[in-house]
């Protein structure tokens, strides 16, 4: 996990046969939550990846990590949920990002299983251990693991550039409810990605898109209306901003 070796270029690497080695970061990227170490080593032997499609809600899922340091533990549960957005967290002001397509899984995780596998009953790699959801700061069976789809996509341009570059619309906004769709006097069913504001210069700013022109108090919330609903793209419907 990028989170885990962040700020640092070189880390201690030690396999489960107690074997150690320098290892090097060659990059890591916080929007995705993932890292590449190098070490100076052959013939170590690689877990599959599990293709996208073959993961399901309540397959097996097999969790291996260190939580609270406690070297190479497995735990054990099932896929609870996919297709979740997960933010990422950042303390410096601009755009918020989410990592897509997360997987949620019951299987116990906690503190130290970052950057451990999230495997299926064939052994095959189904994402990378992130982030917990708990009040305790500790497991109460909802965990995340990026998907091996954007572990997969991320890593090579790590290795090669160090860095992934995003591709990028420009645009903010959220999902048009009921609420939103009658202050803007559309069809209460009306579902969509409601656009609130334009980056100036940007892709979506040069391909015409509008932003919202006024605020309306929502629940004892202001938000953006008035902007373009996005109900389809491609021929593919929209339901939600993510």
């Amino acid at each position: 996990s990028a989170h885990v070796v962040a700020g640092t270029e070189t880390v201690q690497v030690r396999l489960s046969d107690g074997t150690q080695y320098e290892g090097r970061v060659l990059g890591g990227d916080l929007d995705a939550d993932v890292a590449v170490v190098e070490v100076d080593a052959s013939g170590l032997p690689a877990a599959p990846l599990a293709l996208d499609r073959e993961v399901q809600v309540g397959q097996l899922a097999v969790a291996i990590g260190n939580p609270f340091g406690l070297e190479n533990t497995m735990t054990v549960g099932f896929i609870s949920a996919i297709g979740r957005s997960l933010p990422v967290e950042s303390g410096l002001s601009g755009p918020s990002y989410a990592i897509p397509d997360v997987i949620q899984t019951d299987a116990p995780i906690n503190p130290g299983n970052s950057g451990g596998v999230l495997v299926n009953d064939r052994g095959e790699v189904v994402g990378v251990t992130t982030a917990i959801v708990s009040p305790v700061q500790a497991s109460v069976g909802v965990g995340f693991a990026v998907p091996a789809a954007i572990v997969e996509q991320v890593v090579p341009a790590l290795i090669e550039h160090g860095v992934y570059e995003y591709p990028w619309l420009g645009v903010s906004g959220t999902s048009l409810t009921p609420e939103l769709a009658d202050a803007m006097g559309l069809s209460t069913d009306q579902r969509g990605a409601l656009i609130g504001t334009v980056s100036e210069g940007g892709p979506a700013d040069e391909a015409g898109l509008q932003a919202g022109s006024r605020t309306v108090d929502i629940n004892g919330i202001e938000v953006m209306v008035g902007g373009d609903v996005i109900v389809a793209i491609e021929g593919q419907q929209v339901l939600e901003f993510d």
